[in-house]
C-alpha cells in the first residue's frame, strides 16, 4: 500500500473507559470489525477474571462524514479509521489508563445504565478531563431493565448525568443508550447489540480533524510486544509525535538500545511509514520481545531519562486529602508511574499578584533564578470559597526509579494505595514537567541551585545592660546551639533598636548583643526598672508580691531564612 493511498484514511483514536463490569469490553468488540494485535485483553489472567488488565486495541473504518472529507489538506480523506483504546475499568490499574488516556482524541465513558455513576466512572471522568477535548456518554446494558419502564430509566439516569456533567468540560455531552452484549457475558452470540448503528452515527458527528504533526522527533507508546518466526519481532502501539518510516533507526531508550525499522503495518496491511495519532505495528529485528512489553519508543537520544523534576501543579478537586510535602504519591508521566516523594514551593509572599476571577494558565515561567517559598504542603483555596483558583505553584518530584519521559508531559499525582472501596477519588494532583535532572547525584550537583527557603523567626529577652551599646540576651537557642553560625546576624528589640549578634556569653546559650546606633534612655529606664523588680531573687523570676515595679520584658527578634538544599545551612537576612 502506497503512503499516498494510505493518507486517505484519518486515524482518530477513542478511549473506551468506566467502572469495571460496565461492558466497556463488550461494546468495543461490537463496534469493531479488524481488531489489531492488542484487542480484546489476550491476558490470560483476565480471561480468567473476565475484566480488562491491559489496554486493548481494535479498529473499524466507515465512510469519511462530510465534515471531515475536505479537511485532508490536499488529498481529501476517504475512509475514517476508529481506533479504539479499551482501558481497563478495575480500580488498581488507573495506572494503565492514564498511560492510555495520552493519546485519545475521544472519549467514551461507559456507564452501567443500572448502577449509574460510580468512583471509578469519576475517575475516568477526570482523567477525560485532563487529557483529551471531547467525551460521548454511552449508558450500557438496557437490556437489563424491563421493557415497559425502560425509556423512563433511560431518561432519569440520562439527567443525572448531566447534572453531573455541568461543572466539567464536558458539560451537555451526548449521551446515547446501548446494549452491547444483550444476555450479558454468558448469552449466546446470536443475540444482536442493540443501539450500535447509532452509536457509530454519533461518534462519526464527534469526530474533528486531530493535530497530526509528522514534524519533530518520533515518540511511540508501545503497548504490546511480540515475535512473528522468520521475520522479527513486532512492536505495536501508537504515534504520539513525530513520523516513523522503514529503514529509520529508533531507539528503546529504556534499555538503551537502537534497532532499524524492518516493516510497518497499520492493521494488518503493510505501510511505508506512519505518523502522529496513528496506530501501528513496527518489526525489528534481532530483539527480545520479554525485554519490552509496554514503553517508549523514540529518535534516538529524543527522551530523556530523569531521576527528579520540576513540575508545575494544580490540585485535583475531588481528592479530600491534604498534598503534604515529603509524603510519596504515585506518579504518572510519560508512560510510567512510579512513587516519588514530592517538595511543594511557591512563590515568595510578595510576589504573589492577586489572581484574576478567571482561572488562568500558569503565568510565571519556572526559573532557576527566582526565589521560591517552602511550602508544608499544598495551598488550596477550595475551602475558602469565591476566592479564585489556587496560587501558582510547583513540586520537586523526586522519584524512587529513573523514568524515561518526552519534556513537558502531563503528569498526574494519585495515592493508588487508597482502599479501592474506598468511595474516595484517588488522582490528587496534575501538571506538566518542566525540568528534569538526568544526574543520578542531582542532589548534589543540581539542587543547591534551586532557591527554595524556609523562614524562620526566633524570639528571645534581654537579660541585662552592660553599657549604653550592648546587652546580654537568653533564651533565642539552646544551650547547645553553636553560636558562632549566628555571629553576625542583624536583630531588633521590642523597643525599635537594631543590633548584631556579636557572640556567645557564658556557657548556657547567652549571647552578646551590639546596638550600633545606642540603646534609648526609655529602653534603659525600662530595663533598670526590670531589675529592680528582681531585686528580690537572684537572676530568678521577680516574686509575685511586687507586680507595680515589673514591666513587659524586652524582647529579641531575630528572622533569617534557610535555604532547603543549600549543603552549608547558611543563614540569610536580606
Amino acid at each position: 500500500m502506497s503512503p499516498d493511498s494510505r493518507a486517505k484514511t484519518l486515524n482518530f483514536n477513542v478511549g473506551v473507559l468506566g467502572h469495571v463490569d460496565s461492558g466497556k469490553t463488550s461494546l468495543a468488540r461490537a463496534l469493531s470489525s479488524t481488531a489489531s494485535t492488542a484487542a480484546f485483553d489476550k491476558n490470560p489472567q483476565s480471561r480468567e477474571r473476565g475484566i480488562t488488565l491491559d489496554l486493548g486495541f481494535s479498529s473499524f473504518t466507515v465512510d469519511c462524514p462530510d465534515h471531515l472529507r475536505d479537511s485532508g489538506g490536499q488529498q481529501p480523506y476517504d475512509s475514517l479509521q476508529f481506533t479504539l483504546v479499551d482501558c481497563p475499568g478495575h480500580a488498581s490499574l488507573i495506572r494503565t489508563i492514564i498511560g492510555g488516556a495520552q493519546i485519545i482524541d475521544l472519549m467514551m465513558l461507559v456507564v452501567d445504565v443500572v448502577k449509574g455513576v460510580q468512583t471509578q466512572t469519576a475517575e475516568c471522568l477526570l482523567i477525560g478531563e485532563l487529557t483529551c477535548p471531547r467525551m460521548v456518554v454511552v449508558l450500557n446494558k438496557i437490556d437489563l431493565l424491563p421493557p415497559n419502564k425502560r425509556q423512563s430509566a433511560i431518561e432519569k439516569m440520562t439527567k443525572r448525568l448531566h447534572k453531573t456533567l455541568e461543572s466539567t468540560r464536558f458539560k451537555e455531552c451526548p449521551v446515547i443508550a446501548v446494549a452491547a452484549k444483550p444476555g450479558g457475558p454468558e448469552a449466546p452470540e446470536t443475540e444482536e447489540p442493540q443501539g450500535v448503528p447509532a452509536l457509530i452515527e454519533l461518534l462519526k458527528q464527534q469526530t474533528y480533524l486531530p493535530k497530526r504533526d509528522a514534524k519533530g522527533d518520533l515518540l511511540m507508546a508501545v503497548d504490546h510486544c511480540f515475535s512473528i518466526r522468520g521475520q522479527g519481532t513486532v512492536m505495536t502501539g501508537t504515534i504520539l509525535q513525530g513520523s516513523l518510516a522503514i529503514n529509520d533507526t529508533v531507539e528503546i531508550p529504556v534499555l538503551k538500545v537502537t534497532k532499524k525499522i524492518k516493516s510497518v503495518q497499520m492493521f494488518r496491511k503493510p505501510v511505508s511509514g506512519a505518523m502522529q495519532g496513528d496506530r501501528v505495528g513496527v518489526c525489528v529485528t534481532q530483539f527480545d520481545p520479554k525485554l519490552l512489553e509496554r514503553g517508549l519508543v523514540c529518535t534516538p537520544g529524543s527522551l530523556r531519562t530523569l531521576y527528579a523534576a520540576i513540575i508545575s501543579t494544580r490540585k485535583i478537586g475531588y481528592f479530600k486529602g491534604s498534598l503534604a510535602t515529603r509524603a510519596k504519591f504515585h506518579i504518572t508521566v510519560g508512560h510510567e508511574t512510579v512513587m516519588a516523594k514530592v517538595t511543594f514551593f511557591g512563590l515568595p509572599p510578595a510576589d504573589t499578584k492577586p489572581t484574576p476571577s478567571e482561572p488562568s494558565s500558569l503565568e510565571t515561567p519556572f526559573t532557576f533564578e527566582r526565589e521560591y517559598s517552602y511550602q508544608d504542603e499544598y495551598v488550596s483555596r477550595q475551602k475558602e470559597a469565591a476566592l479564585g483558583p489556587d496560587p501558582e505553584q510547583w513540586a520537586l518530584l523526586e522519584f524512587e526509579r529513573p523514568v524515561t519521559c518526552p519534556a513537558l508531559c502531563l503528569v498526574i499525582g494519585s495515592k493508588l494505595d487508597t482502599d479501592i472501596h474506598a468511595n474516595a477519588c484517588r488522582l490528587a494532583f496534575q501538571g506538566r514537567l518542566l525540568h528534569g535532572f538526568e544526574d543520578k547525584s542531582y542532589a548534589e550537583t543540581s539542587l543547591p541551585q534551586l532557591r527554595i527557603f524556609k523562614t524562620k523567626h526566633k524570639e528571645g529577652q534581654v537579660e541585662r545592660v552592660t553599657d549604653d551599646y550592648s546587652v546580654i540576651g537568653r533564651s533565642l537557642f539552646k544551650k547547645e546551639t553553636n553560636l558562632q553560625l549566628f555571629v553576625g546576624l542583624k536583630v531588633t528589640l521590642s523597643t525599635g533598636e537594631s543590633g548584631v549578634i556579636e557572640g556567645g556569653f557564658g556557657q548556657s546559650g547567652k549571647f552578646k548583643i551590639r546596638i550600633q546606633e545606642g540603646l534609648r534612655p526609655e529602653t534603659k529606664q525600662l530595663l533598670s526598672s526590670k531589675k529592680k523588680g528582681k531585686s528580690g531573687s537572684k537572676g530568678g523570676p521577680a516574686s509575685e508580691e511586687e507586680p507595680k515595679t515589673e514591666s513587659q520584658p524586652v524582647g529579641i527578634h531575630l528572622h533569617f531564612k534557610r535555604y532547603v538544599f543549600d549543603p552549608h545551612k547558611k543563614m540569610v537576612q536580606s
